[in-house]
């Protein structure tokens, strides 16, 4: 990896970009760094390749308080296909429909949601960046190996059905950290005895962060300079923190 120029001013701060469909998080933090001149730069919360939205990146000194960046609510926007379950529970993976005599109504939906609410144990997917003996989980997955991450406690503080036509539920969520949308969309098929799965995934907000902070990869200049970033000290007033 290449360091930035000592010579060069100080570059500290956070950006939130919208991250586009098809690419990881850490691609956004190579091409971040790129224009930051080789900064130190990393992000508050991974996105999948298959998901967009907001995405925080700390650079400089603020790469220290990426914890406390991480320890934020988040805010997503999903839609769940409840027509069949996947090996990666969004549409990436191999399909297992499931036949379903007669879909679930509206009111069906909302009630099995609303059952995940509040904090319980998780399951995260077989195709996740958790370690598992050292190995990430999805690399584990992918070769062939049998991957059943440890349920962990994580929370869901609201839920809300945005729009419904079998078999896509629109649905609205504020989440804490480490929150699996993908485990949520396979949990609720199995509630409803339909598949599940997350055919797209927006995150909306991360903290106080929201997609009116955030500026697309081909809005960034290059060289980036300091009047692009929220300040350190901002930032974490934003959070709560200062």
């Amino acid at each position: 990896m290449r360091k930035r120029d000592p010579q060069l001013a100080p570059l500290d701060g956070v950006l939130v970009i919208d991250k586009p469909l098809e690419m990881s998080s850490a691609r956004v933090v190579e091409i971040v760094r790129r224009h930051a001149q080789h900064a130190r730069t990393g992000h508050a919360g991974t996105l999948d390749p298959l998901a967009t939205g907001v995405l925080v990146l700390a650079l400089g000194r603020a790469t220290k308080a990426i914890d406390l960046l991480m320890a934020t609510e988040k805010r997503y926007e999903t839609d769940i296909d409840l027509s069949a379950f996947t090996t990666t529970d969004d549409r990436e993976g191999e399909r297992e429909e499931i036949a379903i005599s007669t879909p679930p109504t509206l009111d069906a939906v909302r009630a099995a949601l609303a059952r995940f609410v509040g904090t319980q144990l998780q399951s995260p997917p077989s195709y996740s960046a958790i370690h598992i003996n050292g190995r990430r989980a999805y690399a584990l997955a992918r070769s062939g190996e049998a991957v059943q991450p440890p349920p962990r406690e994580v929370t869901l503080m609201e839920a809300s059905v945005l729009a419904y036509g079998f078999p896509i539920a629109r649905i609205a969520l504020r989440t804490g950290k480490g929150f699996y949308v993908r485990s949520l969309a396979r949990d609720l098929g199995k509630a409803l005895e339909t598949g599940g799965h997350c055919a797209t995934l927006r995150r909306t907000a991360v903290g106080p962060f929201t997609l009116q902070h955030a500026q697309t990869l081909d809005q960034l200049p290059n060289p980036l300079d300091e009047s692009h970033l929220i300040p350190i000290e901002s930032a974490l007033q934003l959070c709560g923190v200062l």
